[in-house]
């Protein structure tokens, strides 16, 4: 990594004028309650109420760009556009808005032309705990882009978001040592990757947040092998859940170094959100209860004190 060109981004990102690739992506979680009565095609789980007000860049067809500033200037990021297409379609089942059902099929349709062989590349550089060289995948946009593709089909029912969709959950499902976003420990347990990586690192957003797309394309298309996906990742996240409490505050990801990664303000509200979405979904209460532990932290200055110092000292030795 050059941490140099690593650490003017990211000012310009936080610091600079204008609207960089966080103004997308830190919205207020919140939960999406009526979704859960909705029939296969419905709301999505969480509002996205901000992202469906995101403000561009844009292409000049309307896709979303993000402003990852630095070297890496405007790009596209499949999860941002299958996410931006989430937003849209609450706000069309909310609503009836023509406008957003449109925009919410143009996100699927680009889904739909830019997949090569089931996946949808990210075509720039990142840095994380091992650098990511273009392109490379990831479960997230996988997971993402089949909760999408999973309503328009249900809503439409076009064969080309069925197809792309039934292309994304395979390659997501494979190991990744033949080219998809699971990894499998010796003792089968069995993980959603957002970043592929050596060795894996077990981000929890991006692990929960693809394990909806798995019971998203499942209840529309269901099958055992998708089920068998579903309950084993629940599973593997109902043992190891835990292993993200640092007591405190919850931790980003296990990426194994001597300093745990605890998650930013923004992505432990995330967890909040996400461990009650993922009670309703798996009818595991467990998922509540931390939830619920993870809310306490959050009314205690001294743990938001704690988790912030110790943030900034692994992003000084880390990345």
């Amino acid at each position: 990594m050059n941490r140099l060109a690593y650490y003017r981004r990211v000012l310009a990102a936080y610091g600079g004028r204008g609207r960089s690739h966080l103004s997308f992506w830190h919205e207020t979680p919140a939960l999406e309650p009526g979704s859960f009565d909705d029939p296969p095609g419905g709301r999505y789980y969480m509002t996205f109420a901000e992202k469906a007000r995101y403000a561009g860049p844009f292409d000049a067809e309307g896709i979303p760009l993000l402003d990852y500033r630095g070297r890496l200037g405007p790009q596209y990021n499949p999860i941002a556009i299958a996410q931006y297409g989430l937003a849209r379609w609450n706000r069309f089942c909310q609503t009836g808005s023509n406008e957003d059902r449109a925009v919410a099929l143009r996100m699927g349709e680009w889904l739909v032309r830019q997949q090569e062989e089931g996946v949808w590349w990210h075509r720039f550089d990142w840095d994380y705990f091992r650098p990511l060289r273009a392109p490379w995948r990831s479960g997230l946009a996988q997971g993402q882009g089949l909760s999408l593709l999973a309503r328009l089909y249900a809503h439409t029912g076009e064969a080309r978001f069925s197809d792309a969709a039934e292309a994304a959950w395979r390659r997501l499902a494979a190991p990744v040592e033949k080219g998809g976003c699971v990894f499998v420990e010796t003792d089968g347990t069995r993980w959603i990757e957002e970043y592929i990586t050596d060795p894996p690192t077990h981000i929890l957003n991006g692990m929960i947040w693809a394990l909806w797309g798995v019971w998203d394309w499942h209840r529309v298309r269901p099958t055992p092998e998708l089920r068998q996906l579903w309950e084993e990742g629940v599973g593997t996240l109902r043992r190891n859940l835990p292993r993200y409490d640092l007591g405190y505050w919850s931790c980003y990801d296990l990426a194994p170094l001597p300093i745990p990664n605890p998650a930013s303000p923004f992505y432990h509200r995330l967890h909040i959100v996400q461990g009650l979405v993922l009670a309703r979904l798996s009818g595991d209460p467990f998922f509540e209860t931390m939830a619920r532990r993870w809310h306490a932290y959050t009314g205690r200055a001294f743990h938001r004190g704690r988790a912030f110092l110790l943030k900034c000292l692994f992003k000084a030795f880390y990345y």
